[in-house]
């Protein structure tokens, strides 16, 4: 069983079906003729993650017989993604789902109807961007290039019209449809960085701007990416992991007959293969801003709705039913000596930690945005996401970073609690989680035994504060934790100021009382909560 063998038409379709294999639809050929001539979507990023989501929920838009164009991949950083995972099995894909059971779905991706390397060097390639830019048919162009993709470099700027920087690219292939008649079009991040649109407005604005102070083009271009009639940058929430090929999944799918199981490492060090897997649990929520209409993924399962309502999502995910619980059970799972967040779900302690967190103390000031339940948010996080074993999810490195992670992922919470004038008797977990950080930052595991924590630009100096104390002596003096929890840079606020310094310090010297303290504490605030 091949890929190659379903473009080919000499495969037996009956076979993959009796082996789960969910096969595509639609006339493959008729599509990908359909989209040659009239394109309509454009990607940049050829990843695991779009052929997992993107691409995937519009496969499912072309199953419905409702829509009758696929997507253009276009790679603009790692070129053999395409020499080596696309163009070897005519761009069709395996996306293996991951379900929380331990099981897999299978199903071919067939919706990518063409892979093209985004750089001058490869001028067929680039000759064909530039065709498609010029048409007017085109709708969008997406991105998955991780946030460090939109970055704009002063070197970069300053190579004229050959960039080499993403969104320098972006600038000239737009360059070429300002060229044709300034034709409408939509810019949509679908990365996972909080208002992503902006991101992508203020990186092709900026190679624009700095082409016209070089007279390189005239300033209407600028002009042109500004009028939001004629371009648009939506926001959009993004949510779904896609870990690199697991040897467990690879052995699964040899076991049925399916050759293309192998795991691809190319020199810039991208993992990928034929084959993509992915959690089952998946949203893209989108703000629906587009000046030339867009494909129709709402067939596929995206949601269409204004930019608040994005906001409010993201807001929904990082300060209350997603972020805080990854970080809450990342400092007390290092600490306990886990180095998964999967087998950290079966951890009692750990599990009705972060379920109280978020159903008892983190609720009361949640974010709804409408369009998606926080309760049932959490509820898919706690039961569907955070167990699955098939992901390779540790907290050390969700651990990484913690500190500028604290003052969104708890301290907007807190501030809320304060601006409404909640009951802060309330919070408890929360602040248990502000304290286990106190004891982390000792690199000291729950026996006392070393360990290295994560990578964090303030580690060193947080560090110091603590630095003091020590395990197992109840009578030292914890004066160095005011230094450390009315800093507002790391907890948003100074929360001796708000009034939960002092129990947070109570909680801290319970965490350092000796080997064991840290499972008693936490077992014992859990427990009583």
């Amino acid at each position: 069983m091949k890929l190659k063998e379903i473009t080919s038409g000499s495969f037996n379709a009956a076979e993959w079906e009796a082996k789960g294999y969910e096969l595509p639809k639609f006339d493959i050929a008729a599509v990908a003729k359909k989209t040659h001539d009239e394109p309509t979507w454009v990607h940049f990023g050829a990843g695991n993650i779009f052929r997992a989501f993107p691409a995937a929920i519009l496969n499912d838009a072309l199953n419905s017989g409702k829509y009758d164009r696929g997507v253009i991949v276009a790679e603009s950083f790692d070129y053999e993604i395409i020499d080596k995972a696309y163009r070897p099995y005519d761009n069709l894909s395996l996306l293996v789902s991951l379900q929380s059971t331990g099981t897999i779905e299978k199903k071919v991706i067939a919706s990518v109807t063409e892979s093209l390397k985004a750089d001058y060097q490869f001028a067929d390639d680039w000759a064909r961007l530039v065709e498609i830019f010029r048409q007017p048919s085109l709708q969008m162009v997406t991105f998955t290039i991780t946030e460090k993709g939109y970055s704009v470099a002063p070197a970069d700027l300053e190579r004229g019209l050959k960039p080499v920087f993403a969104m320098g690219k972006l600038a000239v292939l737009m360059l070429a449809r300002f060229k044709a008649g300034q034709l409408p079009i939509t810019l949509q991040s679908t990365d996972n960085c909080s208002h992503n649109g902006d991101k992508v407005k203020a990186g092709v604005q900026a190679y624009a701007r700095k082409w016209v102070e070089q007279e390189l083009v005239p300033a209407d271009f600028l002009g042109y990416l500004q009028d939001s009639t004629k371009v648009t940058y939506p926001w959009s929430m993004i949510d779904k992991i896609t870990p690199r090929p697991h040897e467990k999944v690879q052995a699964m799918l040899a076991a049925d007959g399916f050759e293309d199981n192998q795991t691809i490492i190319t020199e810039r060090h991208t993992y990928t293969a034929p084959f993509v897997n992915a959690e089952e649990v998946q949203y893209l929520v989108v703000e629906d801003n587009y000046t030339n209409g867009r494909p129709p993924l709402e067939l596929g399962g995206a949601l269409y709705t204004t930019r608040e309502t994005v906001d409010k999502v993201e807001t929904m995910k990082v300060t209350t039913c997603l972020n805080p619980l990854h970080t809450a059970m990342s400092i007390y799972g290092c600490m306990l000596g886990y180095t998964l967040i999967s087998a950290e779900m079966a951890d009692p302690d750990l599990r009705a930690f972060i379920q109280k967190i978020g159903y008892i103390e983190a609720m009361p000031v949640v974010t709804d945005p409408g369009v998606l339940n926080p309760y049932e948010f959490i509820g898919t996080v706690i039961n569907r996401r955070l167990p699955n074993p098939f992901m390779p999810d540790a907290p050390q490195r969700i651990a990484t970073d913690t500190s500028q992670k604290l003052p969104i992922r708890f301290g907007e919470t807190i501030k809320k609690y304060v601006a409404r004038g909640l009951d802060k008797d309330n919070l408890v977990l929360i602040p248990l989680t502000l304290a286990g950080y106190a004891r982390y930052l000792k690199g000291l595991d729950d026996m006392g035994e070393p360990f290295t924590p994560s990578t964090d630009p303030l580690l060193a100096e947080l560090q110091a504060i603590v630095a003091p104390l020590e395990l197992g002596k109840p009578d030292q003096d914890f004066s160095c934790l005011r230094q450390l929890f009315s800093r507002k840079d790391v907890f948003a606020v100074d929360l001796y100021e708000v009034g939960l310094g002092e129990k947070i310090e109570g909680m801290v010297k319970e965490l350092y009382a000796g080997p064991g303290a840290v499972r008693a504490t936490l077992h014992k605030y859990v427990s009583a909560r």
